[in-house]
């Protein structure tokens, strides 16, 4: 069903204090008691929205804390080496927002004396800041009337002014960056942005959605329609891709060799146990001999580990392997390698996926008594 983008913004004018009123007093008295809500710091405000994006609220909450005890300023964040920054996002995904942190803090010490700008342009001269982080910061950080547009925000746009378009549409999405925009003039925009934010997180939500309790019930087209559950229609994902890695598990007088990755690409910065991607077809243990050379010697397979990422199946394939102690090299995805005494690779920056296979294949426990030698 076509909409008609002129229309709706003309009622979304002569609706968007009603909206708006109720919207802001539905937010005061029902807004979840969120660590970010309580602070005004625009660096704290900036590191909850990156760790939100694509992450559970619960989950993100003991990240958000520990980085800020790590990390307390923009000048802390910026002297910090990438590997530490990795360290303490570890196990939270999506590794290059951590990367974006880390490249925008330094900047912000260069250009901006360590502070975040107010304005949307000037934030978004910053890695890692699209429109919608500028957005956000923007308005609940510095009240300017900046609009958003996140999964949440689109969803509840969409069924109030009954919004056709698959996500992704360019009409769709225009429509939705326009009414964002609209809506948000006047007081409180942070307040405002967070209030669609809430309401499609705990009411408007993707599945039966509570539509009794909503603020605006009587302003939603989709609702009077009938339409609620047709709209926004599922996004189509991408066809999942299979994702195999033949992994080197080499260890020596309580050290374990581990490689990290060059910043960019999947696991970009991350350090691991030595893996290289296999095609189909492809026999594992000869793509490690390849890899590693004569001097090595690889055991049989010892252990398959699966996960599941976000568009791919996670498949770790892991092989013993004997190197002499000298390293030459690292292989060409690494940047560098070397020997890390096992206590201490919890306090790398390492995939969850492949943490778990190394304490799958060799537990701490195991290395109990056994003292590391530094090479």
């Amino acid at each position: 069903m076509a909409f008609d983008p002129a229309e709706i913004l003309t009622a979304a004018k002569s609706s968007r204090r009603a909206l708006k009123a109720a919207l802001l007093g539905w937010f005061d008295h029902n807004k979840r008691d969120l660590p970010w809500r309580r602070t005004k710091d625009p660096y704290a405000i900036w590191i909850s929205e990156v760790m939100l994006q694509q992450t559970q609220v619960d989950r993100v909450i003991p990240y958000y804390q520990r980085f800020l005890e790590t990390f307390p300023t923009v000048k802390a964040l910026a002297a910090a080496e990438v590997s530490d920054v990795l360290s303490v996002w570890r196990g939270l995904g999506y590794y290059s927002r951590a990367r974006n942190l880390h490249a925008a803090a330094t900047e912000l010490s260069s250009r901006f004396k360590a502070k975040l700008p107010g304005t949307v342009d000037e934030l978004k001269s910053l890695p890692g800041f699209g429109r919608y982080t500028a957005g956000a910061v923007a308005s609940i950080a510095f009240d300017q009337e900046a609009p958003l547009v996140d999964g949440n925000v689109a969803r509840v746009l969409s069924r109030l002014f009954e919004l056709d378009g698959a996500p992704g549409d360019k009409t769709r999405e225009a429509a939705l960056w326009s009414l964002a925009e609209l809506l948000v003039q006047g007081e409180r925009p942070g307040d405002f942005n967070q209030s669609l934010m809430e309401l499609g997180a705990t009411v408007c939500t993707p599945s039966s959605p509570t539509c009794l309790l909503c603020p605006v019930q009587t302003h939603c087209r989709a609702l009077a329609a009938g339409r609620v559950d047709e709209l926004p229609p599922p996004r189509k994902l991408p066809p999942r891709k299979r994702l195999e890695l033949a992994v080197a598990l080499s260890h020596r007088d309580g050290n374990v060799l581990l490689a990290r990755r060059a910043e960019k690409g999947l696991f970009g910065g991350l350090w691991e146990m030595p893996a290289l991607i296999v095609e189909p077809g492809v026999n594992p243990y000869a793509a490690l001999r390849k890899l590693f050379g004569k001097r090595s010697t690889i055991g049989p397979e010892m252990l398959v580990l699966e996960r599941t990422l976000t568009h791919r199946d996670l498949v770790l394939r892991l092989f013993p392997v004997a190197l002499p102690p000298r390293l030459k090299l690292p292989p060409e995805a690494y940047l560098e390698w070397k020997w890390v005494p096992r206590e201490e690779t919890k306090a790398l920056g390492m995939s969850s996926a492949m943490e778990s296979a190394l304490d799958e294949v060799l537990p701490l426990e195991a290395m109990k008594g056994r003292r590391p030698k530094k090479k």
